[in-house]
């Protein structure tokens, strides 16, 4: 079979500096991809942060505002910035997966499964901005924090701590954090951000358990007991703290065992 190879596709995904264009051309390359166009990964050079628009302003996240979620316009778009700004990142995220991995010789249902987990970032930032257009506002007319992107360079070394930290804390939080975020919208009334709020918790759950499997194979590799694995990348990559309460379910249905985390969890007052 004649390779045909998906690298520099990805890179110029990942180098894009205007969002919404990042997001249709990570779209664009995942259709490819699914229709069968590439079936191959040759390793590359990887900056190691990813092309970014010149807006937002990127803040410490000690000096973010502090959002103020009601029925006012002013709090329901720093709210939705604040996840299409997640969003953004995540696509990047899992673009650098693939990208800065490609070398350890990994199966390509690896590629395949990060770049549906991109597609779906993809669309979801696609999604939000157009809730903010709706709403008079745009990606980048707020600020954003840039602690973001601090836990793929600290894991840029480290397969395993990246699987361990990406989906296994970042991307589960947002599991326990969202149904939240779902009954505030439908308090205030605001239905159809609920409703792009549900679409991405439901994608999300598949994300975490594209994680969990592959942190799962990468532990088998290398002989490595899967639980205190988790347990140490977290203790040495991730420097907050394991909130509860923890959305078991979506977790369980995720196949993220509390085995993993409960017992790193912060104590409750």
């Amino acid at each position: 079979m004649l390779e045909k190879d998906i690298c520099y596709e990805l890179l110029s995904a990942y180098a894009e500096t205007d969002a919404s264009l990042k997001a249709q051309i990570t779209r664009q390359i995942a259709e490819s991809l699914k229709s069968g166009t590439f079936n191959s990964l040759k390793h590359l050079a990887v900056p190691l942060r990813p092309g970014r628009p010149a807006q937002p302003e990127l803040r410490p996240p000690k000096d973010m505002p502090r959002r103020r979620i009601n029925s006012a316009p002013a709090g329901r778009i720093a709210l939705i910035h604040a996840i299409a700004h997640i969003e953004l990142n995540a696509i990047d995220l899992a673009l650098d997966m693939i990208l800065r991995f490609s070398n350890r010789q990994l199966p390509f249902d690896y590629v395949r499964d990060w770049m549906s987990v991109a597609d779906d970032e993809a669309r979801h930032f696609l999604m939000l901005n157009g809730r903010l257009q709706e709403l008079d506002s745009f990606y980048g007319a707020l600020p954003a924090h840039n602690g973001l992107w601090q836990a793929a360079e600290e894991t840029a070394h480290d397969l395993l701590a990246r699987l361990a930290i990406t989906p296994l804390v970042l991307e589960a939080r947002g599991l326990d954090i969202t149904p939240q975020l779902i009954d505030k919208m439908k308090t205030i009334g605001d239905t159809k951000t609920a409703d792009c709020f549900a679409i991405i918790m439901e994608d999300e759950i598949g994300h975490v358990r594209v994680g969990k499997n592959w942190f799962d194979y990468e532990c088998g590799r290398l002989r490595q007991d899967p639980i205190s694995a988790w347990q140490k990348a977290v203790n040495t990559y991730f420097h907050g703290s394991l909130k509860p309460p923890f959305n078991i379910e979506a977790r369980d249905a995720a196949r993220f065992s509390a085995a993993f985390y409960q017992p790193l969890a912060t104590p409750t007052k």
